[in-house]
């Protein structure tokens, strides 16, 4: 009999479903700025709670074509 640990092996966990156990089993919220499930003041609201707990974003550097 073979041990593995847990997270090796078997099949990978969908990033969802990580971030929803985090929440439900550490009380650890993962939010993407992205998320479309938001509106614009949900994601200012965890824009200034990142900025708070983490410092600000670096600027968003400008993409070079050619």
């Amino acid at each position: 009999m073979r041990f593995t640990p847990k997270g090796y092996g078997g099949q990978r966990r969908d990033p969802e479903q990580v971030k929803r156990e985090g929440w439900h089993e550490q009380h650890v919220l993962a939010v993407s700025l992205d998320d479309p499930r938001l509106t614009w003041p949900e994601r200012e609201l965890v824009r200034q709670l990142g900025e708070k707990l983490y410092g600000k974003l670096p600027a968003a550097r400008e993409v070079r074509h050619g």
